[in-house]
């Protein structure tokens, strides 16, 4: 189960994290840290399907103009046994270096470093090192072994990009990160080709920023830029009396907003994570910041979860947790007998991973001891989010890399949606609430306190206090199990010492008792403790472009509305109120829109918010006269209910009002307030007004009418109920008084119990419902009947087989006959099945024709207990209608299937390579001669595009072939056929394969463009070559025939001077004969003195320069010299490249003096 990762203690559960802690209980400047973190962050980018492109996008967002200032370490998922070209890809979108990473390199700034394949990737003090992996490939989990390494190595300047992939891998790694203060960026689901890992990780809550790839690399930047600065603040700067006024308001922010009290918490982690917060703003002030604050209450939420990042994972520590497990069989469980209690509980519980490895502990070890006790487990934290994520025990499938494969399938569920979830059994074992463990009262008679990983973000004072309180917490012998970087410290007189590594401390009978009052809250008591806290507002705390024009066109053209009640008590207001609401006379504190309404919309406004009310649905009054400052104003006037999220319309209590001024004539509607008060009207028409208004008088008397009968009723039902609880509350008003103390844990527990059934009981509802609703919209008639055969209910989808009404219900099924051809046995079938308790299926027909699959099955109840059977009629006509075809098409499906098999012996047997494109130009077919003509395996055919650029094809005139140039591209893109194009392709070894190719698009029906394309191609490389030699020997003769008969020397040398070809003319001016000279080299006739210049001229016919005839001198055979006329000419191929030099030399004959 252990993590394949060695770890350091980090913050487990819901606490402020940061990545300096302090490491001991007693003292509050000392530091721990596990890494050598670099002077710049470090990015890990993790991507699965669909990371290239994202890699792509990426990359080529970053800015050109400047250096980052950040190492890129990317890893992706990548196939073990086959080579990476991903950095080659990669280098071609940025001028960064990029590298595979290579086990002990030290990560520098600007450079960007891959995964190789088949590996796991750690940092280790700034330097990457590389494993073997220990998992089969398809369990590996790379960018959460990346992400968490570094993490634990590089602290907050460690930052994690998830970007597209499948399934879940990283999410564990962006907890890690997020929990030593480092930044999160996800890639933007709707931007994602496969969207499961940004989602996967966006579900945590944890995320900083939600971008597409090209926004990424600035917001990077500006970020780094802003943490670099405040990074070269001198520690002094920390705690100057400036910062610590600041921090004490951000503390009275927080407080007020969250009922949390963070004083006590050490300052230095806290203003770590305020100076990140403070870089995400782009402030470098303090002050700023507290503003910020001040007029933006989400941004305190959004500090206040900051703060309670937990970093947990089960069996977080597996050598402690081998020791707890030891302790729980030796000490804890082996004075429990059958039946008796097991009480443990798990302050900080996080999002529940502790808590669940614990329950599993206990279950394993009861099991080995064959012990039966009650165990009850209660997990507390203060983020109410990451309580619901641990109720509902659902986690990514990377948990695979924390859990053994033996408890994944004895202890979870893997969910049809992906993650596994806990299983009932364990679940049932643990209650989790929200609880405050500064403020809210403790749990008592506990066998077993796990708080690791909590003391070490907490004052001195507080923790001496909290060791107090596990004292009185724990039952005598009771286990304490803290973290790795925790101790009791001078507390060795209330816990002796079990296992010090492990931090494992048993509760002691202390010498001397302190006193709790000083801790406890002075309200703390059962009714504190049970007392709902008000819901705090969560929402984004970053807005888009959008959002912040949303938010201005809301501030700048919202007209003034309020939020209320059912009753009209208002929630909140927006816009400008005052002329439609006003202060009740001689009243102070009325807080109610009805009675603050002003004379013309008092009567309009209560009876719109009844008909909102009862009617669920927007209720319009138009026109309204309403008097404002002695003149009269028309208003329009609306009231909507307004939907919590996830509720119903018709659950909803809460109405929005708005109200905005009209012009006071409005042609398509009339305005029956003023329109009855103006003389200039027509009669009718203020009459039809003055009848509109007088029945909105009489809806509006009907209300008032039914709310005083309502009323008048819930008042008699309340003054009974307040009777019979005051009698209750007098009757146990002794006990309370005498058990105080007691029942303050006792009530603690009773709460989060009570909330648990809550749960559990809407869970059964739910599913309940559930069942209802499947059995009545799967169309599967079904009726459950008793051992009796009398019916128990049916579905409605029953009554068309079997004439059932309501009614019917308790009668015996045998009274009734089934509209069925042929079979009347069903209650003998049914008595069958009762007697053998084996499923029985029988196909039957109904008068109609239509078909069933009628199963008989046993009635079983959850404790296995057979009640009844239940008997289901499937519709299966379409499926004997569909076998009836399937018949009918195995025969032409035969046909087809020769047919198929005889146009690929046919392709097969072809001399012409064959090829078929699909539409995004990859190879779906080929045959034996397309590999022999490209001289590829089937599988590099396979892995090859049309785009491919490892196709090296030129034109027939040796200009290169573009990608977009080759036939299939041109079918694909125009649907016109290409014949006869005749192009070269080089194979692997080098060679250049010459062939002839046609492409043919293929269309499917109704479809604009061509699906796919076949490409054949014939080799045309010997033909090509033959008609060369027959070109080559038409000139080589007429050569010889020049160089024959021609009076001069004419020779014909390679590059580097060796002579091939020596005509009779030079056999008969130097002596030597043609067998001769074709062993020799030109520089065997230069005298020494022009050796260089020869040389030069040499050098100057390779390169194509073109030089002037000369004179020179050069050796005989019998080794006179020889005075000759030197012309040079450079040869070249079919390619156009120089391959020899032909030079006609012409003896010099000088006149004798006379």
């Amino acid at each position: 189960m252990a993590s394949k990762l060695p770890k350091n203690a980090r913050a487990q559960g819901t606490k402020p994290v940061a990545a300096n802690a302090p490491a001991v209980l007693a003292t509050d400047s000392t530091e721990v840290y596990s890494g050598a973190s670099a002077s710049f962050p470090i990015v890990g980018i993790g991507a699965s399907a669909g990371g290239l492109a994202a890699f792509e996008a990426f990359f080529s967002g970053m800015p050109a103009a400047i250096d980052p200032q950040m190492a890129f370490v990317l890893v992706q998922h990548l196939a073990p046994n086959h080579e990476s070209i991903l950095a080659d890809l990669i280098q071609r979108y940025t001028r960064m270096p990029v590298s595979e990473a290579v086990d002990g390199l030290v990560v520098k700034a600007n450079c960007v470093y891959i995964i190789p394949p088949n590996h796991d990737m750690a940092i280790l003090n700034g330097a990457i090192q590389l494993f073997d992996p220990s998992l089969p490939h398809g369990q590996r989990l790379p960018i959460d072994y990346f992400f968490r390494a570094l993490a634990q190595d590089q602290g907050d300047n460690a930052i994690a990009i998830v970007l597209s992939g499948t399934g879940s891998d990283g999410t564990l790694g962006v907890r890690a990160i997020k929990g030593e203060g480092g930044l999160v960026l996800v890639q933007t689901p709707s931007t994602t080709e496969f969207d499961g890992m940004p989602r996967s990780a966006v579900a945590t809550g944890l995320v900083d920023y939600q971008l597409a790839p090209a926004e990424m690399p600035a917001r990077l930047i500006a970020y780094a830029v802003q943490t670099a600065r405040a990074r070269r603040l001198p520690a002094s700067a920390l705690v100057a009396p400036t910062v610590e006024k600041e921090l004490n308001k951000v503390f009275v922010l927080l407080r007020a907003q969250t009922r949390h009290d963070f004083s006590l918490y050490k300052p230095g982690t806290l203003l770590r994570r305020i100076e990140r917060r403070k870089a995400l703003h782009q402030m470098e002030k303090l002050e700023d910041y507290v503003k910020l604050l001040q007029q933006t209450p989400l941004e305190v939420e959004a500090l206040f979860r900051d703060l309670l990042i937990g970093v947990t994972n089960f069996v977080r520590d597996p050598h402690a947790f081998e020791q707890l497990e030891e302790q729980l069989g030796a000490r804890l469980l082996a004075g429990k007998a059958a039946g008796e209690r097991v009480r443990v509980w798990v302050p900080g519980c996080s999002t529940g991973e502790e808590a669940y490895s614990i329950a599993i502990a206990l279950h394993e070890r009861m099991q080995a001891r064959n012990q039966n006790c009650v165990v009850q487990i209660f997990a507390t934290d203060i983020d109410s989010q990451a309580i619901i994520t641990a109720r509902a025990g659902l986690y990514p499938t990377s948990i695979a890399a924390d859990v053994s494969k033996e408890r994944l399938g004895s202890f979870f569920t893997m969910e049809p949606g992906g993650g596994y979830r806990v299983r009932k059994v364990i679940r049932d074992m643990i209650t989790f609430s929200e609880q405050d463990l500064i403020r809210d009262p403790p749990f008592s008679q506990l066998d077993l306190i796990s708080c690791r990983n909590l003391l070490i973000y907490l004052r001195s004072e507080l923790q001496q206090k909290l060791m107090q309180l596990f004292h009185y917490a724990l039952n005598p012998g009771g286990i304490l199990f803290l973290g790795s970087a925790e101790s009791v410290g001078d507390f060795d007189n209330l816990f002796t010492v079990l296992d010090g590594k492990s931090r494992l401390y048993q509760r002691r009978e202390a010498m001397m008792h302190r006193t709790l009052g000083n801790f406890l809250p002075p309200m703390a008591g059962p009714e504190a403790a049970l007392s709902p806290r008000p819901p705090r507002q969560t929402g984004p705390v970053k807005y888009s472009l959008g959002e912040q024009t949303e938010r201005a066109l809301l501030l700048l053209l919202a007209p003034a509305c309020a939020l209320v009640e059912k009753n009209g008590d208002i929630l909140h207001l927006r816009g400008r109120t005052g002329n439609y609401l006003e202060p009740t006379p001689g009243d102070s504190g009325v807080n109610n829109i009805v009675k603050m309404a002003r004379e013309g919309l008092t009567q309009a406004l209560k009876l719109a918010l009844h008909q909102s009310a009862q009617e669920k649905m927007v209720i319009r009054r138009l026109g309204l006269r309403v008097r404002t400052n002695g003149h009269f104003s028309s208003v329009n006037l609306t009231v909507s209910p307004v939907v919590p999220r996830a509720a119903d319309v018709y659950q909803s209590t809460r109405f929005l009002v708005v109200m905005e001024e009209s012009p006071l004539i409005d042609a398509d509607q009339p305005l029956p307030d003023i329109v009855a008060m103006d003389p200039a009207v027509p009669t009718d028409v203020r009459v039809a007004a003055l009848e509109r208004e007088l029945r909105d008088k009489e809806k509006l008397l009907r209300s008032a009418h039914e709310d005083t009968e309502t009323s008048t009723e819930e008042l008699r039902s309340a003054i009974e109920e307040m009777q019979s609880v005051n009698e209750e509350l007098q009757a146990s008003n002794e006990e309370l008084a005498t058990s105080k103390e007691e029942l303050q844990s006792v009530n603690e527990e009773l709460a989060t119990v009570n909330v648990e059934q809550q749960n559990k009981v809407a869970d059964l509802a739910r599913a309940l419902n559930d069942n209802r609703n499947l059995l009545a919209g799967s169309g599967i008639a079904t009726v459950f009947v008793d051992l009796q055969q009398r019916i128990l209910s049916f579905t409605p989808s029953a009554t068309a087989i079997i004439k059932l009404v309501a009614s019917d219900v308790g009668r015996p099924l045998g009274h009734f006959m089934a509209r069925l051809r042929g079979y009347d046995r069903m209650t003998e079938d049914i008595a069958t099945v009762l007697d053998t308790l084996a499923t029985k299926e029988i196909r039957v027909q109904d008068k109609d024709g239509r078909w069933y699959m009628l199963r008989i099955l046993p009635y079983r109840t959850l404790e296995n207990v057979i009640e009844g059977a239940a008997v289901t009629f499937m519709d299966i006509s379409e499926v004997v209608k569909a076998q009836v075809d399937i018949a009918e098409l195995h025969g032409a499906l035969d046909a087809l299937k020769e047919s198929e098999q005889r146009f690929r012996s046919v392709v097969s047997a072809l001399s012409e390579g064959v090829l078929l494109y699909t539409r995004d130009g990859k190879i779906a077919a080929w045959n034996p001669s397309a590999e022999r003509i490209l001289g590829l395996s089937g599988q590099e055919i396979q892995e090859r595009s049309n785009i491919d650029p490892r196709w090296d094809a030129v034109h027939e005139d040796g200009s290169p072939c573009t990608p977009e140039a080759h036939p299939s591209q041109i079918a694909l893109r125009t649907g016109l056929a290409q014949q006869g194009l005749v192009m070269g392709m080089r194979k692997p070894g080098g060679a250049v394969a010459w062939v002839s190719v046609s492409a043919v698009p293929i269309f499917e029906p109704g479809e604009p463009g061509p699906s796919s394309v076949v490409v054949s191609f014939s080799d045309i490389t010997e033909r090509r070559l033959m008609q060369g030699l027959l070109d080559r020997a038409d000139v080589d003769t007429r050569l010889a025939m020049v160089l024959r008969d021609a009076h001069d020397a004419m020779t014909i040398h390679a590059k580097d001077g060796r002579i091939l070809a020596w005509n009779p003319a030079a056999e008969r001016i130097y002596g030597w004969t043609e067998a001769e000279a074709l062993h020799m080299n030109l520089l065997d006739r230069v005298i020494p003195a022009e050796r260089e210049q020869a040389l030069q001229r040499m050098d100057q016919l390779g390169r194509a320069v073109k030089i002037e005839p000369c004179l020179a001198q050069r050796l005989a055979k019998d080794g006179s010299v020889r005075e000759v006329s030197i012309t040079a000419t450079a040869l070249r191929n079919e390619a156009g490249d120089i391959y020899a030099i032909a030079t006609t030399e012409r003896l010099v004959t000088r006149a004798q003096p006379h």
